[in-house]
């Protein structure tokens, strides 16, 4: 199918902005349905957005539509996590080398800017529009608004719809579909940490209050305040279900978090009114049939905790113009292309941002832990092209696959943990032969 085609692209959010650029600035007619009202005259629910981290690959995409520039003007550099322990003592962790860091920015910000940017592009906007069915031979929707239901035939559908997909969902009923969830007994709770509150809280910082099986983490927004986030169980001993009232629950947050505790005033009230949201993980395959295609989170919905949710699904859009570049607007081939090539990516990541949960919660504040990344830190500083670290090499290096930077990981891995068996490493550390450990990662 080549050629100008008339698209629909179900889920307004950012991949599904995002890919509308992409394919009309390819000459496409572009129509996006939107579920909830438009994003530019109503706020996002408060509660159920946790703040989002943009990295290299997630900007690379953007600069290929020309925002990247308008995107930074309000994105606040984070050079690194700062660990509150339960004394109120700190710890600085970089996530690379001097000038290296993530972008701290708000969804709701992002997702207005990625509209307007395709409405001027031609792109046509349906708000309040709920996809209700999806015929995938035909290419037609059906969608319900609040008076009327209505059918629409494309050449091509694009289902960007999110974790709960309805594209995805008319997959699933068809025969060789490949399809599995999985909710993490976490779940999650916001709250708005105001702002001045500077002496404790640095702006340029991740803050991660570690507490093994949960954690709290703060991000900064433009105004100076922090959007904190609550990783706890749903059930056990402390968890949401059994800390329900909010004087308990007050009582809990105070102890476990005693620096940042008192900066919220209105603790209790946002405890009533912000809701507990779960975490899921899907994977599914194939992400196409006939003219229909699942982007972002439709196809692989990961947890939070490596940062890449958002930056894989910007990524996806990036491959995917790639890959019409390659086959001249063959959407057949390059669809094709796409899902087998990207699938390997996608489950890399999903396994790295549930290993980087543990890492978060449970081990940042070891102190073995924190040796380790000075070792590797070293390793890097010392040999940069031959030891990169997994977390540069997915945060910073956008020309790495997911998939080799996991394959890469694992050796390290492995050669890390031979090394921390070493006696007295602690001590001895900086005497290292870092030759012999680099021979380690270049064998097979």
């Amino acid at each position: 199918m080549n050629g100008r085609k008339n698209i629909a692209i179900v889920g307004g959010g950012l991949v599904g902005c995002l890919m509308g650029l992409y394919l009309a600035r390819r000459g496409n007619k572009i129509s996006i349905f939107e579920r909830r009202p438009d994003p530019r005259i109503h706020a996002v629910d408060a509660g159920r957005s946790i703040n989002l981290a943009l990295s290299n690959r997630g900007i690379k995409s953007l600069e290929e539509v020309g925002l990247g520039n308008i995107v930074r003007e309000t994105a606040i550099p984070m050079n690194g996590r700062m660990v509150h322990d339960l004394a109120g003592n700190l710890t600085f962790l970089p996530y690379g080398k001097q000038g290296q860091f993530i972008n701290s920015i708000s969804r709701g910000d992002l997702n207005k800017t990625l509209v307007w940017a395709a409405e001027k592009e031609g792109i046509e906007f349906f708000f309040d529009h709920r996809c209700i069915r999806t015929d995938l031979a035909s290419s037609s929707l059906s969608f319900q608004t609040d008076t009327i239901t209505t059918d629409q035939q494309f050449d091509a559908i694009v289902g960007a719809d999110g974790a709960f997909s309805n594209v995805r969902m008319a997959m699933q009923l068809t025969d060789r579909f490949n399809y599995e969830q999985h909710y993490i007994e976490h779940g999650y709770k916001e709250f708005h940490i105001p702002a001045g509150t500077s002496k404790v809280l640095e702006r340029n910082a991740l803050h991660i209050w570690p507490r093994e099986s949960f954690m709290l983490i703060a991000l900064p927004n433009p105004d100076g305040s922090f959007t904190g986030t609550l990783f706890f169980p749903f059930e056990g001993a402390s968890s949401f279900k059994s800390l329900a009232d909010p004087v308990n629950f007050e009582s809990f947050f105070r102890k476990s978090f005693p620096d940042v505790g008192d900066l919220i005033t209105d603790l209790q009230e946002q405890l009533k009114m912000n809701p507990v949201s779960s975490l899921i993980t899907i994977r599914c395959f194939p992400w196409s049939m006939h003219n229909t295609l699942l982007l972002g989170d439709a196809s692989h919905a990961i947890v939070p905790f490596y940062g890449q949710g958002m930056n894989a699904g910007f990524e996806d859009c990036r491959i995917l113009n790639g890959l019409l570049n390659k086959h001249n607007d063959d959407w057949g081939l390059a669809i094709a292309e796409f899902q087998l090539f990207r699938k390997p990516d996608t489950d890399a990541i999903s396994h790295l941002a549930m290993d980087n949960f543990i890492e978060m919660r449970d081990l940042v504040a070891d102190k073995d832990f924190q040796l380790r990344k000075k070792i590797e830190s070293k390793i890097h500083s010392l040999y940069p092209d031959q030891w990169v670290p997994l977390y540069s090499m997915v945060t910073f290096h956008e020309d790495i696959r997911y998939s080799e930077a996991y394959r890469v990981g694992q050796k390290q891995k492995k050669i890390m943990d031979e090394v921390m068996k070493i006696p007295d490493i602690a001590t001895t550390w900086q005497l290292l032969d870092l030759q012999t450990v680099l021979r380690q990662i270049k064998e097979d």
